[in-house]
């Protein structure tokens, strides 16, 4: 994508070769500043800290904080170490410990001597591949939105929550992959854009990002979705996904179970595009998977730019109040049309996913 003309990725690679810079998400949107990272402490603060968060992003950023880690030290339990550190950052997101674990394999397959060389380029393999996989996701999700668009007149409304652009990715996005598809392609595109309550990832980075490529789109508070799919006035909704079990649920930012909820209601089809490596295989439905509990503080505050260009932070709720703050919720498997994936759209289920990545058909029965 490109930020005042200029192409970038979320993160890449510095010119000295060994540290990598990222988009500070947590200046956005009122000021576009990058940031380097390079120790294995960077990397684990940054994934916390939400200066970079997307499941594909989070899954890159761990790669490359496993590579400074294996520069200051290359021995099997520095890397174990190192691992036990990034998982700890970001419990939801599987794409951090699928990114982790297929590291660790190329790392410790070859002597001490190579192992700085081998955790760089697969590294930047991981970074490429969510470049190609996101791609991919394009394509398959332009043709709903396309033969959408030949149905009727108007622009076609998508309804997205939280940030599944490229800001969540090393490029190109999830949710919003098949939308910049479509609105490069010339077909007429419109995006309604929840705020995302608490940390407003909706209002401040999805709406920035549509606004630079130059996609139409609103921004609407979070309750105002059910409202607008019973008038009509929402086509389909498409979200992006940091976990999806083996039957078909998804794990997304909290919010995401009441749109399907109204979607559901409305005959509004409800779309997730999501990446291989989101799958979980091991978790056989959202009832087992974890739910991040987040500092009360990004619910009982909020941060803005004042009339005079300040970013300040101010508190919503009376002191002392009590917050809880559940980052995700998961949405049954019945409530999705189909899941958009690099291999094309499949049902929600255990075997339209089977459908499209029949190699683990083959692994579970061996």
């Amino acid at each position: 994508m490109k930020v005042d003309g200029v192409p970038r990725r979320s993160i890449q690679l510095a010119a000295d070769g060994e540290t990598v810079e990222i988009v500070d998400q947590t200046g956005l949107p009122h000021r576009f500043e990058t940031r380097r990272l390079a120790t294995l402490e960077d990397a684990a603060a940054a994934i916390r800290d939400m200066r970079v968060r997307g499941a594909p992003l989070i899954g890159a950023t761990a790669a490359y904080g496993l590579c400074f880690a294996v520069r200051r030290d290359p021995s099997a339990k520095a890397i174990e170490d190192a691992c036990s550190t990034l998982l700890a950052t970001r419990p939801t997101a599987v794409n951090l410990r699928w990114a982790l674990g297929d590291m660790k394999t190329r790392i410790l397959a070859v002597d001490e001597g190579r192992r700085v060389e081998a955790a760089y380029a697969r590294a930047a393999e991981i970074c490429d591949e969510d470049v190609a996989i996101n791609a991919a996701i394009g394509e398959n999700g332009l043709d709903l939105l396309s033969s959408m668009a030949d149905r009727r007149p108007g622009p076609v409304d998508v309804l997205t929550h939280c940030n599944a652009g490229w800001l969540a990715t090393v490029d190109g996005g999830t949710a919003l992959a098949p939308v910049y598809r479509a609105h490069d392609a010339g077909i007429d595109v419109h995006v309604w854009v929840d705020e995302t309550r608490p940390r407003n990832q909706g209002a401040g980075l999805t709406a920035w990002e549509l606004a630079a490529h130059g996609v139409p789109h609103t921004v609407i508070v979070d309750n105002a979705g059910g409202h607008l799919m019973r008038e009509g006035r929402v086509d389909l909704c498409i979200t992006g996904t940091d976990r999806t079990c083996a039957n078909g649920d998804v794990c997304n930012k909290i919010g995401t179970y009441l749109k399907a909820l109204a979607a559901s209601d409305n005959g509004v089809p409800f779309y997730v595009a999501l990446p291989g490596p989101t799958i979980d295989w091991a978790a056989e439905s959202g009832a087992v998977l974890p739910i991040e509990e987040r500092a009360g503080e990004e619910v009982s505050t909020a941060t803005g730019e004042t009339e005079t260009g300040e970013v300040r932070t101010v508190r919503l709720t009376p002191p002392g109040t009590p917050v809880f703050n559940p980052g995700f919720d998961v949405t049954p498997a019945r409530l999705v049309t189909g899941l958009i994936t690099e291999r094309g759209v499949a049902e929600a289920s255990a075997e339209g996913l089977l459908s499209l990545y029949p190699e683990r058909r083959r692994a579970a029965a061996g």
